[in-house]
């Protein structure tokens, strides 16, 4: 195509976004991913040493993926060739392999660039595994999912994971920087709406270039404020796949913020998947988890706050309902904690899988038929009512297990609610000793 518009004399008249005007031309000039790039970076090293390898490059959209695998080509002096899972079949792959087989016949080496690798099923991604192993191709697959789940881990074991970081804020800077050379112009934006801008490009490069190219292209005027960029500019939403890595990623966030008693934190992670189209119900969700996980007995009142808060929510609905997810998040982020019951009920379901189906002490068994009462079922059950403080101090494991030490499960601790759980639980043992006749 670039030859039709050379041959025509319009090679000047074809345009080019602004994004790939600024595409870097060497790994030294590619921005927000130094680890990778800088000097003492995995890429630079790989090629210092001519030793690079089948590569698989995990990060967000927009931070260079393709750009790099470009550069390593070139560094290398690979054919580059570039498909897409998206559009890419079997078909068009034994081509691929077929052209690279060709070119290593005449001692040229391919660099085969994938995007969105992940999206190729298993028997897909194990068509790579015989031309990476006799070295018809480089491979390097970008994804924006997390090779653990995505990738064969035949696939995995024959590459190096990578991960591209999104741009921060001075690689952003650096890019606006750039633009503002290139263009000869300022763009028409106050201090605040510049870092707005920023804030909406939410690390990806080439989706800031494009906001770059629309704001550069505005007629001559005053600079925009916040409220003037919001106005001209359509903000889209936070990158968030609610049914992908970046949902369990940032609940997991969430989860942990609770549990660490960093109310703060807990609302800033809440705040983010609700921004990012998330539903509410699975944020009410993860707190009633974490209201009986993390916060326990220790205040037994958090997870009747946390339903009461999400029954609320139901009927009122957004926004006014945020007033009662803000609550149940403050109430179980300060709550004191205790995970006491939840570790208690693991350790007994671990004892009943070792043990068994363990006979039951008869005494506490019903017996509705006379066999059963002749067979001793129900014989010397103690009600509890009728004794002082309602406890009669009776055995109810099986005979095996009785004052077993693996059978104490629980453990309550001096937090909240569960010191008084922790007293209790201390006075009954004592009865217990005194009405089974011990010392």
């Amino acid at each position: 195509m670039s030859d039709l518009f050379a041959s025509a004399g319009l090679e000047n008249a074809a345009p080019r976004p602004l994004a790939d005007r600024l595409r870097p031309q060497k790994l030294a000039e590619v921005v927000g991913q130094e680890h990778l790039t800088g000097e003492g970076g995995a890429l630079t090293r790989m090629i210092a040493n001519r030793s690079l390898g089948s590569l698989v490059f995990w990060g967000p959209p927009g931070t260079g993926k393709t750009t790099v695998a470009r550069l390593l080509a070139r560094e290398v002096n690979l054919h580059f060739e570039q498909v897409s899972a998206i559009f890419t079949g079997v078909a068009d792959l034994k081509k691929v392999f077929e052209a690279a087989r060709g070119r290593r016949a005449i001692g040229q080496g391919t660099l085969l660039f994938v995007d969105e690798i992940h999206r190729f099923n298993r028997a897909q991604q194990d068509g790579f595994l015989p031309v990476m192993e006799d070295g018809t191709i480089t491979l390097i697959g970008a994804t924006t999912e997390n090779p653990s789940f995505e990738l064969n881990a035949a696939l995995l074991s024959r590459s190096r994971v990578l991960v591209f970081k999104a741009l921060d804020a001075e690689a952003i800077d650096r890019l606006l920087q750039r633009a503002e050379t290139l263009e000869e112009r300022r763009l028409p934006l106050d201090a605040d709406a510049r870092e707005a801008l920023a804030g909406m490009a939410d690390g990806d490069g080439r989706y800031l270039l494009g906001l770059v190219e629309e704001l550069l292209a505005l007629p001559d005027g005053p600079d925009l404020d916040v409220a003037g960029l919001a106005a001209t500019m359509q903000k889209r939403a936070p990158i968030y796949d609610k049914a992908q890595d970046e949902h369990y990623n940032l609940l997991s966030c969430f989860h942990k913020s609770l549990r660490g008693s960093d109310v703060n934190g807990a609302m800033y992670w809440a705040a983010r998947m609700l921004t990012g189209g998330e539903d509410p119900g699975t944020v009410f969700r993860r707190l009633c988890c974490a209201a009986s996980e993390d916060v326990g007995m220790a205040d037994p009142q958090a997870m009747p706050q946390v339903v009461a808060a999400w029954s609320a929510f139901e009927r009122v609905g957004w926004p006014e309902g945020r007033l009662f997810l803000a609550q149940a998040i403050a109430y179980v982020a300060t709550a004191p904690k205790s995970n006491a019951s939840y570790s208690a009920f693991n350790a007994a379901l671990a004892l009943a899988q070792k043990t068994g189906s363990l006979a039951p002490p008869k005494a506490i068994l019903n017996a509705p038929t006379k066999l059963m009462k002749e067979l001793g079922y129900h014989a010397g059950y103690q009600y509890d009512h009728d004794f002082p403080d309602a406890f009669a101090g009776q055995q109810f494991f099986p005979e095996e297990l009785a004052g077993d030490p693996r059978a104490e499960f629980y453990a309550p601790n001096e937090r909240g609610f569960e010191r008084e759980v922790k007293k209790r639980l201390e006075y009954w043992a004592r009865l217990r000793v005194e009405r089974q006749g011990g010392d």
